[in-house]
């Protein structure tokens, strides 16, 4: 993924990146790679990992906003 590129529905998938998480995580645990390939597995799960924050953060903005509408109309 290129750095600072916005991230949209149709390109992204939580619940796969998760998997790659859970099976790069599977591999180093087995120990079937070896020293370079842990660092690089590692750093690829890094980054899976922060494409997840910000999706997750950026739903629950999403989440923050419709509560507010929800809010906004119940006390008209």
């Amino acid at each position: 993924m290129i750095k600072g590129k916005k991230i949209t529905n149709d390109e992204f998938s939580y619940e796969a990146k998760v998997a790659e998480i859970d099976s790069i995580i599977s591999k180093i645990e087995a120990g079937e790679l070896d020293l370079a390939e842990v660092f690089e597995q590692f750093a690829t799960a890094v980054q899976y990992i922060k494409e997840c924050d910000s999706f997750l953060q950026a739903k629950q903005e999403q989440v923050d906003i419709l509560v507010e509408t929800l809010q906004d109309e119940s006390s008209e």
